[in-house]
């Protein structure tokens, strides 16, 4: 599955307003877009437009581009299976999705093992780049060169996981806790070990040059 394939689709509710005004329309949330899906599948769509360009982005930082698209098309054919099961009170599917795709670049971990061994014997500050090849950097681990990428391969699976998806992921804590199907405390703890660590290996700005790829 690539962003070509997929249709856009517009999803809007209407809302009754005084004579004389107009009101602007209003995006349905994620969970009444999986709701109308029930009756027309055509509708998960909607959440693909949304949602797989940040998806592809994230698993991309995470296991390269071999099997990013790998990763979105199964996290949007797993989500669709389980669609009836999703927690129709939580407007934001993010979550959902992101623990989706977490699951799936798990399957993944050699791959990801190998990018960041690979990050951390390169020398990517001492390269001829492109203005765009320097802005690309910035979304990736070596943004901060080979000293991040070790740090980041140090981290245990799980602390790992909290501090990218804050970091490439864009989620709060709280979504982070949703995400990972663990507790906001469990969260905030891996958190800050993640960033304790990775700031002794290489300075209190370290997690700020990682996120600056948001």
């Amino acid at each position: 599955m690539s962003a070509g394939t997929v249709p856009r689709v517009g999803v809007w509710a209407g809302a009754k307003v005084p004579i004389g005004l107009v009101a602007a329309p209003q995006i349905m949330t994620d969970a009444a877009v999986i709701a109308a899906a029930d009756q027309d599948t055509e509708q998960f769509a909607v959440l693909y437009d949304r949602y797989a360009a940040g998806l592809y982005r994230y698993a991309y930082r995470r296991v390269g581009a071999e099997h990013a698209e790998d990763v979105v098309a199964e996290t949007f054919a797993i989500a669709f299976r389980r669609r009836r099961t999703y927690d129709r009170s939580r407007p934001d599917a993010r979550p959902w999705l992101y623990g989706i795709a977490t699951k799936e670049i798990a399957r993944w971990h050699r791959s990801e093992e190998a990018r960041l061994r690979a990050w951390s014997r390169s020398d990517v500050r001492h390269t001829e780049e492109s203005p765009a090849d320097r802005v690309a950097e910035r979304v990736s681990a070596s943004a901060a060169g080979p000293e991040l990428a070790e740090a980041l391969r140090r981290l245990t699976p799980g602390d790992r996981d909290v501090l990218l998806l804050e970091a490439w992921g864009d989620l709060t804590q709280e979504q982070i806790a949703q995400t990972l199907g663990i507790r906001p405390g469990t969260a905030r703890s891996r958190l800050h070990r993640a960033r304790r660590q990775v700031r002794a290996a290489l300075g209190a700005g370290a997690t700020d040059e990682l996120e600056a790829g948001r």
